[in-house]
C-alpha cells in the first residue's frame, strides 16, 4: 500500500502556526503570511480575502499552453497575483464537455482562495456519505462519511460537480480577471534550450518568461522534453476502460428507487470482479452521473483518448449480469445518447516536471486514473503551488528556484497519490472469492469503527475512503506547505 510518503498535514482548523514571512530581499510586495491562511471565522470561509494581499514581488510574462482545469486555475491564480498570463488553446471552441467529478477539500481550499467557490457551490452537490456495495446483490458492505464532517475536518468541502460546470465557471473568471485566452493556437514546437519560447501552428513564435504547460495526457511538451533528453515517455495499458454516461431526471420519471438515488446526497460505489461504478447526482440534482470501470477489449489497448464514442449495446452487455439498480440505470440512457468511453492508462514518473523555464502541470506530468477520485484536484494543487513559487521570488534570475519548490512540494506526492490509485483499482475490481471477502469483512470493520468512535484507526483497504489515505490527501494545504518550506528548499 503506497503509503510510505506521508506529508505533513496542514488543515486549515488545526492549530494556529507560527508566523513566517518569507523575506523579500528587495522587501517591497505584500505577502499573505501564515497565520493568515489558518484564521477563520467559520469552516468555509477560512481563506477568503486573505489572497487579496498576496501579490508577486516580480511580475511576469506567463504563458499557459492548454484551457482545461489545471491551465485555467494557473491562470486565475497568477493573475490575481499580479503576473500577466496569456493561454494558448488548440482547440477552436472552449467546449463545455465531461461528467461529474470529484471536488475533494485539497482542491476546495484553493479555489475558495481564487474566488470561484461560492459560484462552483451553487450547481455541486455535497455528498453525505458514500455507499460501498457489492456488484451482484446490491448490498450495502459499508460506507464513508463525506459532508459535513469532511468538511469540518478540513476546514474546505467536498463536493460533486459536473466537470463542464467546472470548467465554465473557471473560464468565466479567467476571463473576467482580464486573462488572454488564443483558441485555435496549436504550440508545434519550444525554443531549443527551453527558454520560454513557443512556435505557434501559425508559425508565430511567442516568448514570455515562463512557459506552464497544461496540455493534458498526450502532451506535446512533456513529448518534446523526453525527445530531447533522451528517455522514453513510456504508457502502460491498466486493463481498464471506462463509460461514462449522464442521466436526465427526465429520463427516470416514475422509477421511484432511481429518483431517490438522484434527489439524495449519497453516492453509490459497486464493487465487482474487473470492474466498479462509481455514481452520485450532479447539476443541482438534475442529471445522475455514472461512470462504469470494466476489463479494456482487445481493439483497445493501443488507444489512449478521454473522449472517445461508446455503444449503449456493448454497456448494456457489459453489466448485463450485475444487480437490478444497475440495470435500471443504464436503460434509462438514451438509445442514440451520448455514451463515452476511454481506455485508462498509467504513466511512468517522469525524471522531471521542469525544463529550462518549462514546467509541466496536471494531466501533462502526472495523469491519474479515476479510482481516488484526484485528477482535477491535483492539477489545481499544481496551479496554486506556482502561484506561491513564482510570487514568492525576488527577480527574474529565480524563476528556477521557484520552479525548483514546485517541484519538491508537488512531485514525490502527485506520484505518491498517482501510485494509490493503481493499488485502489486492484481492490475494487477483486474477483469472488476469499481476497474479495476479506475485502468485505475489512470495509464492515473500518466503518462500524468510524460510527462507534469516529476515527480511522481500522484501515479501510478502498484508499479513497481509507481515513488515513485521506489525510494525506485531503488535508494538505500545498500552498501554505509552499511558503513554510520556501527558505529551506531555495537555499540549498
Amino acid at each position: 500500500m503506497p503509503l510510505a510518503t506521508q506529508a505533513k498535514s496542514n488543515k486549515a482548523n488545526a492549530t494556529p502556526v507560527v508566523d513566517a514571512k518569507p523575506q523579500s530581499s528587495k522587501g517591497a510586495a505584500p505577502i499573505v503570511t501564515l497565520a493568515s491562511l489558518s484564521s477563520h471565522a467559520t469552516p468555509f470561509d477560512a481563506y477568503k480575502a486573505t489572497w487579496s494581499n498576496f501579490k508577486a514581488t516580480c511580475p511576469l510574462k506567463v504563458l499557459v499552453i492548454g484551457a482545461g482545469v489545471g491551465g485555467l486555475t494557473a491562470a486565475i491564480g497568477l493573475t490575481l497575483s499580479g503576473h500577466k498570463v496569456v493561454i494558448y488553446e488548440a482547440v477552436p471552441t472552449i467546449k463545455e464537455a465531461g461528467a461529474g467529478i470529484q471536488v475533494a477539500p485539497n482542491a476546495s481550499r484553493i479555489l475558495e482562495r481564487f474566488g470561484v467557490l461560492e459560484e462552483i457551490k451553487k450547481d455541486a452537490i455535497m455528498m453525505e456519505r458514500n455507499s460501498l456495495r457489492g456488484w451482484k446483490e446490491d448490498v450495502e458492505i459499508g460506507w464513508v462519511p463525506l459532508m459535513p464532517s469532511v468538511g469540518e475536518k478540513y476546514n474546505a468541502p467536498l463536493m460533486v460537480v459536473h466537470r463542464a460546470d467546472l470548467q465554465r465557471i473557471l473560464l468565466a473568471r479567467a476571463v473576467a480577471l482580464g486573462v488572454r485566452i488564443h483558441t485555435s493556437s496549436p504550440v508545434v514546437a519550444c525554443s531549443p534550450n527551453f527558454s520560454a519560447s513557443i512556435m505557434l501552428g501559425s508559425g508565430e513564435w511567442i516568448s514570455g518568461d515562463i512557459v506552464i504547460a497544461a496540455d493534458g495526457i498526450k502532451s506535446f511538451v512533456r513529448a518534446e522534453i523526453a525527445r530531447r533528453k533522451g528517455y522514453k515517455d513510456t504508457t502502460v495499458s491498466t486493463g481498464d476502460a471506462a463509460y461514462r454516461v449522464v442521466i436526465d431526471e427526465e429520463r427516470m420519471r416514475g422509477d421511484e428507487e432511481a429518483l431517490k438515488l438522484l434527489r439524495g446526497d449519497v453516492g453509490s460505489r459497486w464493487m465487482g470482479p474487473g470492474g466498479h461504478i462509481m455514481a452520485y447526482p450532479v447539476r443541482s440534482h438534475k442529471l445522475y452521473n455514472m461512470v462504469l470501470i470494466h476489463p479494456i477489449r482487445p481493439q483497445q489497448i493501443d488507444t489512449e483518448s478521454w473522449t472517445s464514442p461508446g455503444s449503449k449495446a456493448e454497456m448494456l452487455k457489459t453489466y448485463a449480469g450485475w444487480n437490478s439498480t444497475v440495470r435500471h440505470l443504464l436503460s434509462y440512457v438514451p438509445d442514440d445518447g451520448e455514451v463515452m468511453e476511454w481506455t485508462l492508462n498509467s504513466h511512468s514518473p517522469l525524471p522531471s516536471w521542469v525544463e529550462g523555464k518549462f514546467v509541466l502541470i496536471g494531466d501533462a506530468c502526472h495523469p491519474m486514473l479515476p479510482y481516488v477520485a484526484q485528477g482535477a484536484a491535483n492539477a489545481i494543487e499544481d496551479a496554486a503551488v506556482l502561484t506561491v513559487a513564482l510570487g514568492l521570488m525576488d527577480s527574474p534570475e529565480k524563476i528556477k528556484d521557484a520552479l525548483k519548490a514546485y517541484e519538491v512540494i508537488r512531485k514525490e506526492r502527485g506520484e505518491a497519490i498517482q501510485a494509490s490509485a493503481r493499488e485502489t483499482q486492484r481492490i475494487l475490481h477483486l474477483p469472488d472469492g476469499k481476497e474479495q471477502e476479506e475485502r468485505d469483512r475489512r470495509i464492515r470493520e473500518s466503518t462500524e469503527a468510524a460510527r462507534r468512535e469516529g476515527n480511522g484507526e481500522k484501515r479501510n483497504p478502498d484508499l479513497w475512503a481509507d481515513q488515513q489515505w485521506q489525510e494525506f490527501m485531503w488535508g494538505v494545504d500545498v500552498m501554505k506547505d509552499t511558503m513554510e518550506r520556501w527558505e529551506d528548499i531555495t537555499r540549498r
